[in-house]
């Protein structure tokens, strides 16, 4: 089953169902919205036809929380010269962050900065109010998955030892296209995560090589906040980023971005 959000004429936006080839929407703004009634896989709405890639919004328009796990993965821990954490590295993104699947993303002036790299990603959302949990059901508060690009501005990232500033610059993050619920995919498994720039294949990892488990981030985040539906996790990234290539490449205006996720689906934002 998946999940998403289609921008209407007028600025509205609407959430959607897709199950067994038919796409059911629903008088809510966003798939979070949906989220919150208990009852949303079985919910009557009105049938429609599959909406386009250009008409997707990022599937929840305003989580309630947005969490990222950065260092989450081994190769890219090798790749920036860093030992594998002993906890989850943790920062948080905002909502005026988010992109759909096809928006164009927002570069920052020149004179700000040129060095804004990539990094691929598989996003948790959660389904459930879960808190203190174990691992067992940190599992069961996993409802789905969708992907992001987590573009970052590398020297406003680097000016603290804080990540925030240079993971929330506007208009960079591009989310969806859909939620692909937990029982089509197990990122366990060892799913593919894909970046392209300009057709270049630049990351090329699988979710199993991460050092912290959905369910373990899950878990952890949960010690010490409470999770509720429709918010989300990002995972972290796999090795490729521009940042740990030599030379250093970055993105430029007029750059394609494609982020793939096996099981999830495909992202393609312009840089502008």
């Amino acid at each position: 089953m998946r999940l998403g959000t289609v921008r209407r004429e007028g600025g509205g936006t609407q959430a959607f169902r897709q199950n067994g080839g038919t796409t059911t929407y629903f008088d809510v703004p966003d798939a979070g919205a949906l989220l919150e009634r208990s009852d949303w896989s079985s919910l009557s709405g009105k049938q429609g036809p599959e909406p386009l890639p250009e008409e997707l919004a990022p599937p929840i328009t305003r989580p309630g929380k947005f969490v990222c796990a950065g260092l989450n993965y081994f190769d890219h821990a090798r790749e920036v010269g860093k030992n594998a954490p002993a906890y989850p590295t943790l920062f948080a993104k905002t909502t005026n962050t988010l992109l759909g699947a096809r928006d164009d993303i927002q570069l920052p002036e020149r004179e700000q900065s040129t060095r804004v790299d990539w990094e691929a990603e598989l996003v948790i959302v959660i389904g459930m109010t879960v808190r203190n949990a174990a691992a067992d059901a940190a599992a069961k508060a996993i409802l789905g998955y969708t992907a992001m690009n987590d573009v970052s501005v590398r020297d406003w990232q680097k000016r603290t030892e804080e990540w925030f500033q240079g993971k929330n610059f506007d208009a960079t993050s591009p989310v969806g296209p859909f939620i692909v619920t937990a029982d089509e995919i197990d990122p366990a498994e060892g799913l593919s995560v894909q970046c392209l720039v300009n057709g270049s294949l630049m990351q090329s990892g699988r979710t199993d090589d991460m050092i912290f488990s959905c369910r373990e981030l899950v878990a952890y985040i949960s010690q010490f906040m409470t999770l509720e539906p429709g918010d989300l996790i990002a995972t972290g990234t796999p090795a490729g980023v521009g940042a740990g290539r030599t030379p250093q490449e970055f993105l430029k205006p007029g750059d394609e971005l494609i982020t793939r996720i096996e099981g999830v689906g495909e992202l393609r934002n312009f840089c502008r």
